[in-house]
C-alpha cells in the first residue's frame, strides 16, 4: 500500500479519525494538516471559513500530495465540502454527525446531536435530521467548552474532567433531554474525551461518532479488504500547522501514541 492520504481538522480532533484510518491501513502515507492558526471555527462566519478552508487545504495538498482528502471536521464538512470538491481534482470524503445510525439505533426516538454552533444549526444537518431521522425527536446542542477540553486534554495541560462534566450536565439539564438514549458526537475533538463524556452521561445513553465508518469508507475507495501486518512498521505521519509548530510539537508523544508512529511536525505558510 503507497496510498497518501491527507487528514485536515481545525484543530486536533480529526487525528481521532486519522488514527481509525491508521489502524485499518497502517502502511498509507499520512499526512494531517491542523488549522490552529485559526482555531477554533465554531462561530466564525461561513463565507470567511469557507475561502480559510479552501485556502488551507489547496496549500496541504499541493505539498503532500494526497490521493484521498478527509475533511475530519464536521464544521468544515457542513459549509464547505460541495466548494471543495468543485474546486479541488482529488476524491474528497468529509465527516458529518452518524443522525442515520442513531435514528436506527434509538429505543425511545429521542436523539441528541452534539457539536459546534456552525455544525449543529447548518442547513446540511437540518437536511440530514429530515431526510434520516423520521420519527424521532433529534435535539441539537453546541459547546465551544468541550472543543477547548479536547485540545487541552491533548496538550497535557490544564485540562480539568470536571469541565467536561459541569458541561454535559448543563447540556443535560433541558427537560426534553430526559428521554435521550443516543448522543451524536457531531465533532471530531470529542472522541478524544469520550471516557469523560462517557462518565458523566446517564448509562443509558449510547455515545457513536463517525470515525470507524470514514475509515471503512477510506478502505472501500482505496479498494483495501484488509492489511495484515506481521511487524511493527516504522511509519512516519507528518503533521502540518498554521500556528506554532512547537506548540504542536508540546503534544508529540500523545500523538504519537493516537497514531502510533512517529511524526513529523512542519509550518504551512499560507
Amino acid at each position: 500500500m503507497d496510498s497518501s492520504i491527507l487528514v485536515f481538522d481545525s484543530g486536533s480532533g480529526g487525528l481521532t479519525v486519522a488514527a481509525e484510518i491508521k489502524n485499518k491501513i497502517p502502511n498509507i502515507r499520512l499526512s494531517y494538516v491542523s488549522d490552529s492558526g485559526f482555531f477554533p471555527y465554531g462561530k466564525k462566519p461561513h463565507d470567511i471559513l469557507k475561502k480559510r478552508i479552501l485556502d488551507v487545504i489547496s496549500k496541504a495538498s499541493s505539498v503532500s500530495q494526497p490521493d484521498i482528502i478527509v475533511i475530519a471536521c464536521n464544521t468544515a464538512s457542513t459549509i464547505a465540502l460541495d466548494l471543495l470538491r468543485a474546486k479541488l481534482n482529488i476524491p474528497i470524503v468529509g465527516v458529518v454527525p452518524a443522525i442515520k445510525p442513531a435514528a436506527s439505533l434509538s429505543k425511545s426516538k429521542v436523539v441528541m446531536v452534539l457539536g459546534t454552533n456552525t455544525t449543529v444549526n447548518s442547513n446540511y444537518v437540518k437536511m440530514l435530521i429530515t431526510d434520516f431521522a423520521i420519527g424521532c425527536k433529534v435535539l441539537v446542542e453546541d459547546s465551544e467548552a468541550l472543543v477547548l477540553a479536547s485540545e487541552q486534554k491533548l496538550l497535557g495541560n490544564a485540562f480539568d474532567p470536571d469541565i467536561v462534566t459541569q458541561e454535559i450536565k448543563r447540556i443535560f439539564n433541558n427537560p426534553n433531554a430526559l428521554h435521550t438514549d443516543v448522543l451524536v458526537l457531531a465533532c471530531t475533538h470529542f472522541p478524544l474525551i469520550n471516557t469523560e463524556i462517557k462518565n458523566a452521561l446517564p448509562r443509558h445513553i449510547t455515545v457513536i461518532d463517525s470515525g470507524l465508518a470514514i475509515a471503512n469508507r477510506i478502505c472501500s475507495l482505496l479498494k483495501v479488504e484488509r492489511q495484515v501486518c506481521d511487524q511493527k512498521l516504522d511509519s512516519k505521519a507528518t503533521f502540518y500547522t498554521t500556528g506554532n509548530v512547537d506548540s504542536e510539537q508540546a503534544k508529540k508523544r500523545k500523538i504519537e501514541a493516537l497514531l502510533q508512529c512517529s511524526v513529523i511536525f512542519k509550518q504551512l505558510s499560507l
